[in-house]
C-alpha cells in the first residue's frame, strides 16, 4: 500500500469524471488521506462547481483544496481544453497542515491582503492557488518571502475555459470565485521545490548602467536597444528567429557569482523595444548595477532545462521523491511540446515519482534563488518523500 495516489478522468459528464478520479486516487492509500488536491477543467462553470463539490464530498476528514483550470495533469497524462478532473491524494500523518484563505480589503489608498496564517518554525512550504483576475498575486508573492520569513511558496494561478467569470477555488468543502487559498505544510515528508524557467541564455551577461522602473535604458554604458540589435544581428539565423518571436531577459539573482549561466537568472519577458529612446521594457522592475542576460525559449531549451533542473533537484534532495504536485504554464503542454504530458512524464521518469498531479496554470508560483515569484512558461514542482 502507498501513501500517495493520483488519477485523471475525462468525459462529457464532468461530475461522473470527478467521482471516478477521486475514488481511483484514494484506492492505493494505506488509510484515510490527510490532503487532497484536485483540479477541474470544463466548459460549463456550474458543472465545474458540481465536479469540485463531488471530489470534496469524498474527502472525509482530509484537507481538500483545488481550483478550475484550462488543463489538468494526473495519472501520467496532461489533458487540455476538454472536460477532465485530476485528483492527487496523500497520507501525511507526521506533517502539519494549516489551511488559509486570503481576501483583499481596501485600506486607505491601497488594498490589503488578509487571512494569511503565521508560519510556525516547523513549516517547510506554502501551497497557494489564486484567482489572478480578483487577487493581486504578483505583488503578494513578491512580498511573501520577507513577510513569511523566507518560507518558499509554490502553486499556480487558476483559470477557466470561459475566462474570468469561470474561475473557481475549492477549499474545505466550500467554493469561491475570488481571492486565494492555500495551506502551510510542515514537518517531515516534504522534499522541496524546483522551478524550471525553460530558457537558455544568448550573448554575454551585462550590467545595467541606466534604468527607470521596468525600462532598461543602458547596458554596459551603451543604449540597451543598440546592445540588443547588435547581439541579435550576430546570432545564427535560427536563433534570430527565436528572438523575434519570444525574446526574454534574465535578471541575475546573485551579483557576486563568478559566472552567470542557465538557472542563475529570474527570467522575464521583453515586452517592448523603443529605438528612439534606446530603451527596452521588461516584465519586472530593474535597478542600476544588476546583471542581465538575454534569453530565448523553444521546445529544446524548455525540455533540456526541465531535465537539468530535475536532475539537480534529485541529486540534492534529502530523500527519494515519491510524489509531487506540478504546476505547468498553459503555454507549455501541446503548445510547446509534442504532447501535453511532456512535463509530468519528465518528472516521473527523472525523479521516479509515482503520483504526480497538478494543472496548466495561468501563472506559476515558485522560488528562484531563495525568493518567491510568479512566473510564466515555467514548470514549478513541490516534491514529497515516500
Amino acid at each position: 500500500m502507498a501513501r500517495f495516489g493520483d488519477a485523471l478522468a475525462t468525459g462529457a459528464d464532468l461530475v461522473s469524471a470527478a467521482e471516478r478520479a477521486v475514488l481511483q486516487a484514494l484506492r492505493p492509500l494505506d488509510g484515510d488521506p490527510d490532503l487532497i488536491c484536485f483540479f477541474v477543467c470544463g466548459a460549463d462553470p456550474e458543472e465545474v462547481t458540481l465536479a469540485g463539490e463531488r471530489v470534496m464530498a469524498h474527502a472525509g476528514e482530509a484537507l481538500s483544496i483545488g481550483c478550475s483550470a484550462t488543463g489538468v495533469i494526473g495519472g501520467g497524462r496532461g489533458v487540455e481544453g476538454q472536460g477532465a478532473v485530476s485528483v492527487w491524494a496523500a497520507r501525511l500523518p507526521d506533517a502539519s497542515l494549516t489551511p488559509f484563505r486570503l481576501d483583499v480589503l481596501p485600506e486607505g489608498d491601497h488594498l490589503a491582503v488578509v487571512g494569511m496564517s503565521e508560519p510556525e518554525p516547523t513549516d517547510r512550504v506554502a501551497l497557494l492557488l489564486a484567482n489572478p483576475y480578483e487577487f493581486p498575486a504578483q505583488s503578494f508573492v513578491e512580498r511573501s518571502t520577507d513577510a513569511l520569513g523566507g518560507l518558499p511558496v509554490v502553486g499556480g494561478l487558476a483559470d477557466g475555459m470561459r475566462g474570468q467569470d469561470s474561475v473557481r477555488l475549492f477549499f474545505e468543502g466550500g467554493v469561491a470565485d475570488a481571492g486565494a487559498i492555500g495551506v502551510l505544510l510542515g514537518g517531515p515528508g516534504i522534499v522541496g521545490t524546483a522551478v524550471s524557467q525553460g530558457c537558455r541564455p544568448i550573448g554575454p551577461a551585462m550590467a545595467v548602467t541606466k534604468a527607470e522602473g521596468n525600462m532598461i535604458l543602458e547596458l554596459a554604458g551603451v543604449s540597451a536597444y543598440e546592445r540588443l540589435e547588435s547581439l541579435v544581428n550576430a546570432l545564427p539565423q535560427e536563433e534570430q528567429e527565436l528572438a523575434a518571436v519570444g525574446l526574454h531577459i534574465g535578471i541575475a539573482m546573485d551579483e557576486y557569482a563568478d559566472r552567470h549561466e542557465r538557472g542563475d537568472f529570474l527570467v522575464r519577458s521583453v515586452v517592448a523595444a523603443d529605438p528612439e529612446m534606446g530603451a527596452l521594457t521588461i516584465g519586472d522592475m530593474v535597478e542600476v548595477g544588476q546583471t542581465v542576460r538575454f534569453q530565448v525559449r523553444d521546445q529544446e531549451s524548455a525540455s533540456s532545462d526541465l531535465l537539468e533542473r530535475l536532475q539537480s533537484f534529485d541529486a540534492d534532495a534529502p530523500g527519494r521523491t515519491a510524489a509531487a504536485l506540478l504546476f505547468s504554464c498553459n503555454g507549455r503542454g501541446a503548445a510547446m511540446f509534442d504532447a501535453p504530458e511532456h512535463d509530468v512524464r519528465s518528472v516521473q521518469r527523472t525523479l521516479g515519482a509515482d503520483a504526480v498531479g497538478g494543472f496548466f496554470a495561468a501563472g506559476e508560483i515558485g522560488p528562484v534563488a531563495g525568493r518567491n515569484h510568479v512566473h510564466s512558461f515555467t514548470a514549478c514542482l513541490l516534491a514529497f518523500e515516500g
